[in-house]
């Protein structure tokens, strides 16, 4: 299944962070962590696709749930991006996601000492500097978070895979620190970052992840998930011509307008299911090409 990461498909009032950069000739040593960058610019036709072919069940018990079943904090020792390269994932990500950053000498360009934070969720930028006091104002999310992981699935997985979800740069995200407490364990459906226009990367990132490692989602998961790539619209999505549908995996269709919903005969679209788009509500009522 493809991985899925939207990265330029959402009008956003916030402007963009500059690009990474770094202060330490020693960082060329290291295997760089790369922002996902898979289908870089997908649409909001190949993220509900995507999702379409996503189970949908109730939420597990959290029973045996802890933070050790995903395996030791920020390990190095995992088979994904980064992974083996002798700085472990915090500090990778960090690398990632800040700019103007100073590491440490003597730690290979790997420990950051301080650095830019932009925080995609807020739009807010902040200095960071490494410290006891200062290091949790920045922390690095799980987008999917783990006790959300472990109760659509993980629970199912082994050690080795359910350690390799937790330190996934695909899954991992630099963020303010309290604004990553706000979120705790929270899904779509309860959460959402505060700057909306990254909405759309926030959630087409938590279903490359439930794809890439096998997880479901809940129906009011799905259905929040749905209802935000609803209303984006990628820039490659308004330049190039528009299929009328595109078939998913599981019986479900996008429809580029309502004239393709009512020639399959699939008109109305109801909010949350495949083929549903806000533009195409104008009453936004949450039924989309209710008549002709």
């Amino acid at each position: 299944m493809p991985i899925l990461v939207w990265s330029s498909g959402c009008a956003s009032d916030d402007a963009a962070p500059p690009a990474t950069s770094t202060d330490s000739p020693a960082d060329a040593a290291l295997t760089a962590v790369s922002t996902p960058s898979a289908l870089e610019n997908a649409d909001a036709a190949e993220a509900l696709a995507l999702l379409s072919g996503l189970p949908i069940k109730g939420r597990a018990p959290k029973t045996g749930y802890e933070r050790v079943q995903f395996g030791e904090s920020w390990t190095d020792d995992v088979d994904v991006d980064g992974g083996h390269n002798g700085c472990d994932t915090r500090n990778d990500i960090l690398r990632r996601d800040l700019t103007a950053v100073v590491t440490k000498d003597g730690t290979r360009g790997c420990k950051v000492q301080s650095g830019s934070h932009f925080d995609e969720y807020t739009g807010n930028t902040n200095p960071f500097v490494s410290g006891q006091d200062t290091s949790p104002l920045v922390q690095i999310d799980h987008v999917v978070a783990l006790s959300n992981a472990w109760q659509t699935g993980a629970q199912q997985l082994d050690l080795p895979t359910r350690t390799a979800l937790a330190n996934d740069p695909l899954n991992l995200q630099a963020v303010a620190g309290a604004v990553n407490q706000e979120k705790g364990d929270g899904d779509a459906a309860t959460w959402l970052p505060p700057r909306k226009g990254y909405r759309c990367t926030y959630i087409a990132r938590q279903i490359a992840v439930k794809a890439k490692y096998g997880l479901w989602v809940t129906q009011a998961e799905h259905d929040a998930m749905a209802r935000v790539l609803g209303n984006c619209d990628s820039a490659e999505s308004a330049a190039a011509p528009q299929p009328e549908t595109v078939p998913t995996d599981r019986g479900g269709t996008y429809f580029a307008n309502c004239a393709a919903a009512r020639a399959a005969n699939a008109a109305p679209l109801h909010v949350g299911r495949p083929g549903y788009r806000a533009e195409m509500d104008g009453d936004g009522d949450g039924v989309a090409c209710e008549s002709n």
